[in-house]
This record gives structure tokens, C-alpha cells and sequence, in this order.
């Protein structure tokens, strides 16, 4: 088939490079227009840009898809399926039907549980034990398009967003392909999303991504892990933000963590540094002050000398 793929992040390089290896002919890529990133804020291209340039691919980067220009060159390339990872726009109604086969939607979740920006995340700060992902294809409304292919995948106790994605981007990647030969086959069977189940995943701000120590210590270790690595979760130390990555659960029968910590305050140790939660102590990993790279918190720890009953905000 001619297949126009549309992606953006690093999580939709692993589907682009599956379709170049395939039986089907990647006409055209769509992505995102170039975004200012990095302490310079110079201009990047997307990931799959970079990819799509390096395989000699003609790239596509409107700020909407609802311009004639942007149509007319969609038009142009005459696609029989549209895949789609990631993409960032939303593809108006008059587009819907231009490839026979439609516009085919990877998401890493299992629909309709986790629809909209942010299924990973959400599903790590939710607890779920097992995801996935599945391929579908595109209407009008968010997500609720006909299932044409699903895979599950395990949540691991120590999973971020960021190793939960990249695997679910690997795995994804060879049931893109699988969903397009099976639609050009015709042996795929369009399976309606049931009613039961919803449950809906926004993007995550910065301002969702602050810890409440006043939580158990499984819900911080939770919301920690599902803003690793964005947007990253933060708290303040001494009035300045600081970012926090991945805890280290406590032994509650550790004779060292005996003695109750307040909620959010700050024990440094010869080699760990606490912090008090609502249930209990975790430890400390890594964080990164404001302005500066990430270290390890026994580090940090050396550097402020916490005083006794010193606290995080938040």
C-alpha cells in the first residue's frame, strides 16, 4: 500500500522505521513544524523528521491540516492508508475518507481505558498492572474509533513513563505493520470499543507534576515515576523549585527509619536522604535543583545541610 505516515516524537520513530522495512510504499510524512528546545531554544526538528529526511522522505509540516495547501498536497500523494503515531494535529472530517483504508491510529493504551494525550502516564499513576497498546481507526471523536489490533504489556513496579513508552513504542511499532498488511489482506475485522471502561488521559502540566508529600508513599512513588521523564515532578526546597526523580521504597522494619518524618521532611543520612510522605519515609534518588544538572541526592544533601525538621513545600 502507499501509506502517508504521520508522527512526531521519538516515540513514533520506531513505527517509521518499521513501515520503511515493510511491503508497503511510505509515499509522504507528516509531523510537526520545528520547535524550539534545549537551553539555547534554537529551532529541532521533530525525531521523525530527522528520520524522514535521513530515508530521502518529501515532509509535510502545516500548523493545521485544515489549509487547501495542506489538502491539496495530502491529495497529492494519494494514499491507500494514512498510519498515525503521535501525531500532535488533528485531522479534520474532509480528511477522514481520503485513504481507502482510513487513517490508522497507534495509542498505548488498551481503549477504551486511557483515552487522549497521556495513556502511559496516566496508567502508571493510576497503578495499572498491565497496558498496552492498540491501532484504530480515526473519527471524529477522541479516540473512540474501532479497534483493528491490540498487544498488552505489563506495567513493572520500577517502570517510568519513559521506559513503559519506549517498550510500548517498540512493540507497537511491529503491530502498526501487522494492522496495514492485514487491512491491505483483508483479514482484519474492525472491533467497535465497547461503552464500559472509559477512562480519559490529559496531557500533564507542570503544574499536575507537583508532589503532595502529604500523600501515602505510593501514590508519591507513583506520581514521581509517571512525570519521568515529563514534564518532571517537582517540589520546592527553601522556596526554589526542585525536580525529583525516581524513590527508593523504604524497609518499614529499617532501624534507621525509625522515628516518624512529617510530611515532606527532610532527613540527610551518611549515604540516603528521606523524605516524609503520608505513610511513611521514601528515599531520595536523584533531583536537579533549579538551574542545574541532576544529582544524586546525597550530594544535594552535602551541599544544603538540611536542618533538623526541615521540609519540601508542597
Amino acid at each position: 500500500m502507499r501509506v502517508v505516515f504521520a508522527g512526531t516524537p521519538q516515540a513514533a520513530v520506531p513505527s517509521l522505521r518499521a513501515l520503511l522495512g515493510s511491503r508497503h510504499q511510505v509515499v509522504g510524512v507528516l509531523t510537526r513544524a520545528d520547535a524550539r528546545a534545549g537551553r539555547g531554544r534554537g529551532l529541532q526538528p521533530s525525531p521523525v523528521r530527522e528520520v524522514a529526511e535521513e530515508a530521502g522522505l518529501p515532509v509535510l509540516t502545516p500548523v493545521t491540516l485544515r489549509t487547501p495547501e495542506a489538502q491539496e498536497q495530502l491529495t497529492s500523494w494519494a494514499p491507500d492508508a494514512c498510519p498515525v503515531v503521535a501525531y500532535g494535529l488533528l485531522v479534520p472530517p474532509a480528511l477522514l475518507h481520503l485513504p481507502r483504508h482510513g487513517w490508522v491510529n497507534l495509542h498505548f493504551s488498551l481503549l477504551p481505558a486511557w483515552r487522549g494525550a497521556a495513556p502511559v502516564q496516566h496508567a502508571i499513576r493510576a497503578g495499572d498492572d498491565v497496558t498496552g497498546a492498540v491501532t484504530f481507526r480515526l473519527e471524529e471523536g477522541l479516540d473512540t474509533g474501532p479497534v483493528l489490533g491490540r498487544l498488552t504489556e505489563a506495567v513493572q513496579p520500577r517502570d517510568t513513563s519513559g521506559d513503559l513508552l519506549a517498550r510500548l513504542a517498540d512493540s507497537g511499532a511491529h503491530l502498526l505493520v501487522a494492522t496495514l498488511d492485514a487491512l491491505e489482506d483483508g483479514t482484519v475485522v474492525p472491533e467497535p470499543q465497547p461503552a464500559d471502561g472509559v477512562s480519559h488521559a490529559p496531557k500533564i502540566t507542570v503544574d499536575d507534576a507537583r508532589l503532595e508529600w502529604t500523600r501515602p508513599a505510593y501514590v508519591v512513588d507513583r506520581a514521581v515515576r509517571a512525570c519521568t521523564p515529563a514534564p518532571g515532578a517537582w517540589t520546592t526546597w527553601r522556596g526554589e523549585r526542585i525536580k525529583v526523580g525516581p524513590l527508593n521504597a523504604v524497609d518499614p522494619v529499617d532501624p534507621a527509619a525509625v522515628g516518624e518524618l512529617a510530611s515532606g521532611e527532610v532527613r540527610a543520612e551518611r549515604r540516603r536522604v528521606l523524605v516524609g510522605t503520608g505513610s511513611g519515609p521514601v528515599e531520595l534518588g536523584q533531583v536537579q535543583p533549579h538551574g542545574k544538572k541532576a544529582m544524586d541526592a546525597d550530594a544535594w544533601a552535602r551541599g544544603v545541610r538540611p536542618e533538623a525538621g526541615e521540609r519540601f513545600d508542597g
